[in-house]
């Protein structure tokens, strides 16, 4: 099996790759802005920069990113490429990271200015988090207002009814609406969802304390554990085209941070 990934990577590097080759995706259906069915999500153009750059055709296995994803549809051999990791999954074998983004507090322009966790505003303020899974896990946002003994918060999903379009816009649409004061969400749903909106929204990171869940996370692309040559030739494609993925994430309002952040 390695002497075969071997074999292909080194077709690839001497530009003998034949025409039509496929790089293997494996990706959710309805989850803009990170990727769609009608390739318009910021992973869809990420990844047509990486085939590009590895004389290969992206293809995509279209499944709902729910736990067990990662089981069901690489390690069954079904894709080969899981784009938008983070960086420390262990079941894969990551890249480098090729953005970091981090949490942020979304409010209304013409709303309360909520600094931090620790503003005492937040215990008079409608809040919403996201969750995720079915029995509702809690993100880092939500165990830092738990621990604050803040509750007047009300959940969205992450992954919600695929017969709407884009289920995560909700929850940004809520500030927007006025049906929230505050909303913490992962900031490449912000930032894209945010300037959708008919009136203006402030974003502002969101600090971890000591002790606490970090809120900034390394995002990297994850192939299979034993998969070291297509690892290999992904990693290298996204550092050579380092400045055009970083053009993509700024056209799609990502937030980034700095690293070690």
């Amino acid at each position: 099996m390695q002497r075969c990934c071997l074999a292909w990577l080194a077709l690839l590097l001497l530009g003998g790759a034949a025409e039509g080759r496929e790089l293997r995706v494996c990706a959710d259906p309805s989850n803009l802005p990170f990727s769609s069915e009608r390739l318009d999500g910021f992973e869809n153009e990420i990844i047509a920069v990486v085939a590009r750059a590895l004389n290969a055709v992206p293809t995509y296995t279209w499944w709902a990113q729910r736990r067990g994803f990662v089981y069901d549809a690489l390690d069954t051999g079904r894709c080969d490429v899981v784009p938008g990791a983070r960086s420390t999954m262990e079941m894969l074998r990551t890249t480098a990271p090729y953005y970091r983004s981090t949490y942020v507090l979304v409010t209304r322009q013409d709303g309360p200015q909520i600094r931090s966790l620790d503003d005492p505003a937040l215990r008079h303020l409608t809040m919403g988090v996201q969750l995720i899974g079915d029995d509702g896990a809690n993100k880092p946002p939500a165990h830092a207002l738990a621990r604050r003994g803040l509750y007047n918060v009300r959940g969205y999903p992450v992954y919600g009814d695929y017969r709407g379009e884009s289920p995560p816009a909700r929850i940004v649409a809520s500030v927007a609406q006025g049906e929230l004061d505050v909303a913490f969400v992962w900031g490449p749903v912000a930032g894209y969802f945010a300037r959708q909106q008919p009136v203006r929204l402030r974003l502002t990171p969101v600090e971890a304390s000591p002790g606490e869940q970090p809120m900034a996370f390394d995002i990297a692309m994850g192939v299979r554990k034993d998969d070291v040559a297509l690892h290999d030739a992904i990693d290298a494609a996204l550092a050579r085209h380092r400045d055009e993925i970083g053009a993509i994430l700024r056209a799609y309002a990502v937030p980034l941070a700095e690293p070690g952040r």
